[in-house]
């Protein structure tokens, strides 16, 4: 289904997309560059396409993925994607002890 919503400047155009309850794609097609730099700081998706069509991420150098409803993290694609097979983990030791105290039975 798609949807033509009018709006009256470049910037209710900004708030009507931020305010969807998805955010996979995006894309703008502009010459104003006031505009595509707003966009690239402002436009909550994962992909943003400008200039150029909303399709076609190349696939190992992209990574693919959204947020809000779509999703959030990567899906396929780019070095973001392996992160999504990791569990991060954190180990904190305070190597500065007080004195030695010996394990009975290790040797």
């Amino acid at each position: 289904m798609v949807a033509v919503i009018k709006v009256k400047d470049f910037q209710e155009a900004l708030q009507v997309a931020n305010g969807t309850n998805y955010a996979l794609t995006g894309g703008l097609f502009s010459r104003t560059p006031a505009h595509i730099q707003q966009v690239q700081e402002e436009f909550e998706v994962g992909n943003l396409y400008i200039n150029r069509t909303t399709t076609g991420a190349i696939v190992s150098r992209q990574p693919f993925g959204g947020f809000k409803l779509s999703g959030v993290g990567s899906k396929a694609g780019g070095p973001d994607y392996l992160l999504q097979f990791l569990e991060p983990r954190t180990v904190t030791e305070n190597i500065q002890r007080q004195g030695f105290a010996p394990i009975e039975g290790a040797e």
